[in-house]
């Protein structure tokens, strides 16, 4: 066996138990204690301190500099109780994860010693390098100017001894430079417009918040198993490797006993989020081997965004500590299921309603059926860009592969609410969407001491990229190593977009003359008629429904270069300035970045994929090969007999097989370089990522083809890497 893998292997074989010691106390009485949230506030703020940050949370309103003086304090003496030492700026940079630079509190006081300092100017506001992160071309590298701003609605947080401030990140010149503040302005936007419809309704809602509640799916490998992988070090998945006999077939790891290693792993994981106020409410098997699921609660878009990007970089801390690495890519392993991130999202009310409740009678709730409709409507109209916005190199290999939904967006609502929906369009109103509740209920109750189980108004559809699930939509595109502000920015806005118009087409017939009721059933039946393409009931990972899709001018767009051409349309450059959420020069910064990323990822895993073919397993399989016909010589000196030919055939057959697979190994990868040197001189950063993405990436597929097949036929001591069956279940 090979050293490494060997050595890997043994560690773990010696792995000792990682022990871990939790608090006992209830989760209640530690949740949010290293948060700066309105509980701890009310205990280090004054009064007007106080309600000068709710001000600015709930209405929007700016924080004086006197009054930024006093919260800067109150944060360092809050903090400073918690033995911490420094501080920092934290935001999320277009690079796809978090950035932070810690600066001390310690200032020297001019007089031999030293004080601590924390004073409002720095809370507000901090000068990182805006020329070393993406700027997609907004900032050359000699301009280096760029500012956070403390953003007050998301609470500041500790991680270790420094306190963590979010913030957005802008340019010089005032442009966006990350995921937070097109997402702030995005919120802004449905806020406005959906109040705006409220009114309708209800004259107390002034204030709409989107929610979210997203679904985590990660992987955890060994960390010696991780180290001993050069591809999953740096690419993040797994480039070459034959499937194990036993994977998810048998459906047994799907809500299955969590391993003691991995529930030690979740639970101290568990702990640190309830500490920084991470409402973690679910944990669970996935369905692939080495596969597992965690989830929040509802919250806030913004915080929940923020916590989000925050856990993954909290996973990789505890998962450390355990000896294991988080997988997040979102196709780390061939032939077993990726990993998504499911977006929960639904708009919440300062009167605590959800908007998108049915209640009892949904064919009667005027104001649900409103905002149900619109968002069907918005994403009938601007599909595309919830397309653009999921696309990634990883999510490229998820989509559309019978683990998650396809890369045609539909809406997916339900037989019961289509059935309503139907109905509405006939103007026919009192059909109830409950109407075949009973009878499936009965079907359910066989057995008499069980008790009754209620159904939802609506099943579940997996293969939809965006289902009702009942009081929210559910846009399971999203990838695993996505941050979810980019398709939260992307719905928000085009919902908020079609409140708008909906508003403004209900006011123009109520001037007419038209009864506002008759108003808005009028524009919505008109809706339900023209979004009806869009509505997808059936099984999405179905040949029939590309034809479908197809005849209904749906587009499926399958490569990530393509999809974000949708970036670039009139219709969107002119839906994100009308909305004030980016300017045509930021979105074409981040349509620039997204194709940089694209490119450079795959040019990343085509010099792994070469390194790998060359240096490790083509050397493996000319040992084994040397080895045979080192046999082969032996047996021919020692058997003295005319049967010596028929004795060694088979030999011979593995011989030729596995020259004909380092042959092919050989000459795929040299097609592959040739592909890649024909690439890089193409300067423009569109037909660069296509070519990448048309003319180097094909090359992976047989490439890998033929290594997994040198993977079967050479000996397994001699094998140089981990092979899945070591990585999904060294547990």
């Amino acid at each position: 066996m090979s050293t490494i893998r060997f050595n890997a292997l043994d560690i773990i074989h010696h792995r000792k138990k990682v022990s871990i010691n939790l608090p006992n106390e209830n989760i209640s009485n530690r949740f949010g204690s290293n948060v700066f949230n309105q509980k701890t506030m009310r205990n280090y703020l004054s009064a007007e301190a106080y309600d000068a940050v709710m001000q600015a949370i709930d209405q929007g309103s700016s924080i004086s500099e006197s009054i930024a003086d006093q919260i800067a304090i109150a944060m360092k003496l809050w903090a400073m109780t918690k033995n911490v030492t420094h501080y920092t700026h934290w935001f999320q940079p277009l690079t796809g994860g978090t950035a932070e630079k810690h600066d001390s509190f310690f200032e020297p006081d001019h007089q031999g010693g030293t004080i601590e300092k924390f004073e409002g100017k720095l809370l507000v506001q901090q000068e990182p390098d805006a020329s070393s992160f993406p700027s997609g071309g907004i900032r050359s590298t000699f301009e280096a100017r760029g500012y956070t701003a403390w953003d007050p609605t998301s609470p500041a947080f500790i991680i270790g001894k420094t306190l963590c401030i979010p913030t957005i990140f802008v340019s010089y010149t005032g442009e966006a430079l990350d995921y937070k503040t097109p997402l702030l302005k995005a919120l802004a936007a449905v806020d406005k417009a959906a109040v705006a419809v409220c009114q309708y309704f209800d004259p107390d809602i002034k204030k709409v918040n989107a929610t979210l509640g997203w679904e985590q799916e990660y992987f955890l490998v060994d960390s010696a198993l991780f180290d001993a992988r050069p591809d999953l070090v740096l690419t993040g998945r797994t480039l070459i490797g034959q499937p194990p006999s036993k994977g998810q077939q048998l459906d047994d790891h799907y809500f299955g006993s969590i391993p003691e290693r991995v529930l030690n792993f979740m639970q101290e994981l568990e702990h640190e989020c309830y500490l920084l106020g991470i409402p973690i409410k679910t944990r669970h098997n996935e369905v692939a081997p080495g596969q597992y699921e965690l989830a929040p609660v509802f919250e806030e878009c913004n915080i929940s965004v923020d916590h989000n990007s925050l856990i993954m970089d909290v996973m990789e801390k505890v998962a450390w500590r355990h000896h294991f690495r988080v997988l997040i890519h979102e196709k780390p392993f061939a032939q077993v299921n990726g990993s998504g991130k499911h977006n929960n999202w639904s708009l919440a009310t300062n009167t605590g309603k959800n908007l998108l409740s049915p209640g009892e009678t949904p064919e009667s709730n005027l104001q649900f059926l409103t905002f149900f409709i619109n968002t069907i409507k918005a994403v009938d109209t601007y599909g595309d860009l919830i397309r653009a916005s999921i696309a990634s190199a990883g999510n490229d290999h998820r989509l559309g592969a019978n683990e998650a939904p396809p890369a045609i967006i539909s809406v997916f609502i339900g037989s019961q609410f289509s059935n309503l929906l139907d109905n509405l369009e006939e103007m026919k109103f009192l059909t109830s969407v409950k109407s075949d509740e009973k009878k499936a209920g009965e079907r359910l109750s066989v057995v008499k001491k069980i008790p009754e189980i209620r159904l939802h108004n609506t099943d579940r559809n997996r293969t939809s990229p965006f289902a009702f699930t009942g009081n929210k939509f559910e846009l399971r595109a999203v990838g695993s190593a996505a941050n979810c502000a980019e398709p939260m920015t992307a719905l928000n806005t085009i919902v908020a977009q079609q409140l708008h118009d909906f508003k403004e087409s209900v006011d123009i017939l109520v001037e007419f003359g038209v009864a506002q009721e008759d108003a808005i059933f009028s524009i919505l039946k008109e809706y339900i008629k023209s979004s009806k393409s869009v509505r997808f009931e059936g099984d999405g990972y179905s040949d029939e429904w590309v034809k479908i899709a197809e005849s209904r001018n749906l587009k499926n767009v399958k490569t990530t270069p393509r999809a974000l051409d949708f970036y670039m349309t009139d219709s969107a450059v002119e839906l994100f300035q009308k909305n004030a959420i980016m300017s045509s020069v930021e979105l074409k910064a981040r349509y620039h970045i997204q194709l940089e990323k694209y490119q450079m990822r795959i040019e990343i895993e085509s010099k792994v994929l070469g390194d790998l073919a060359i240096n490790h397993i083509i050397p493996a399989a000319v040992k084994y090969q040397n080895l045979l016909i080192n046999n082969i010589n032996a047996l021919s000196n020692n058997i003295d007999t005319p049967d010596y030919k028929e004795v060694t055939e088979e030999q011979r057959k593995l011989i030729k097989e596995i020259a004909v697979d380092i042959s092919n190994v050989i000459s795929g990868r040299k097609a592959m370089i040739s592909a890649r040197e024909k690439a890089d001189h193409i300067e423009d950063v569109r037909d660069k990522a296509i070519c990448y993405c048309n003319e180097v990436k094909p090359h992976f597929d047989s490439l890998r083809f033929h290594i997994d097949q040198l993977e079967m036929l050479v000996d397994d001591e001699l094998w140089p890497l981990p092979k899945y069956k070591e990585l999904l279940y060294s547990k």
